[in-house]
């Protein structure tokens, strides 16, 4: 691992998709074990970043650094073998295996397993083991041998947090993991990534303002695919350029919300 204090860098990165300019020069600095959240408007370019970072797309131009290497343009296998993983918007499991064998296949690469056609994955001691561990950390030991596609989408959800760490990904990206979720469920859900991810560094792109501020260390603004501000939540929730930009009465709407429950 490089010296680098910054778990992940993004150094004056654009992409454009024809004519059509949608990351404008972004730079952020995320450091090791911190917890980021990315905030904007509809059409921000959020996802676009994200595909950027995990290797989707390639950039037009910039630099993208993980652990201090270069990654921009590495195919997405390449990528998560440095110790990236990402999570999307659409659900993205094996809908036709059980939650347990999703788990498994996601954690068989880390262990040092390829493909060969005279092992039988029963008896994979390891895998299985991790695979159980890693369903128990995301609370569904419990339906460790039901089918994806009859999960709850709150469990479908957290399967995919399980998929997302199996490998052991130092760097965790998540693309709006409480989407779709009832107040309850995100409130569950925000407890589970904060324990699942401990230790590690988090990116996620969050639409939901009480989860962001109180998920987030650290968040960053994008507006029409650039960085306009990147501090801690008081200090973004306190930036004027943020409230002309992009919060404004959502942040009041969130600030309320949390005053009623007694927060901050």
């Amino acid at each position: 691992m490089n010296d680098s204090v910054f778990a992940l860098e993004l150094i004056d990165l654009h992409k454009s998709f024809g004519k059509t300019s949608i990351i404008r020069g972004a730079t952020l600095q995320v450091r090791r074990g911190e917890r980021v959240a990315i905030i904007g408007p509809n059409g921000a370019g959020k996802s676009t970043l994200f595909n950027l970072v995990s290797g989707r797309f390639a950039p037009t131009s910039g630099r993208i650094l993980l652990d201090g290497e270069r990654i921009d343009g590495l195919a997405p296998y390449r990528i998560a073998r440095r110790g990236l993983a990402r999570s999307f918007q659409v659900s993205n499991l094996f809908t036709h295996l059980s939650a347990f064998e999703n788990v498994r296949c996601a954690l068989l690469w880390s262990l040092g397993y390829r493909y060969a056609f005279w092992k039988f994955l029963a008896d994979l001691d390891d895998a299985n083991d991790r695979a159980d561990e890693v369903l128990e950390m995301v609370r569904l030991d419990k339906k460790r041998d039901v089918l994806a596609t009859n999960l709850t989408y709150a469990e479908q959800r957290a399967l995919e947090i399980g998929v997302t760490i199996a490998g052991g990904a130092s760097v965790i990206l998540l693309d709006e993991p409480t989407a779709g979720m009832s107040r309850s469920e995100t409130t569950r859900f925000v407890a589970l990534i904060r324990e699942v991810t401990a230790g590690k560094t988090l990116l996620t792109v969050e639409h939901d303002m009480g989860v962001v501020f109180g998920l987030a260390d650290r968040i960053a603004v994008l507006v029409y695919g650039e960085v306009i501000a990147f501090d801690t939540p008081e200090r973004v929730r306190a930036d004027a350029r943020v409230q002309e930009a992009y919060l404004g009465s959502v942040l009041a709407d969130a600030q309320a919300t949390a005053a009623g429950a007694g927060g901050d």
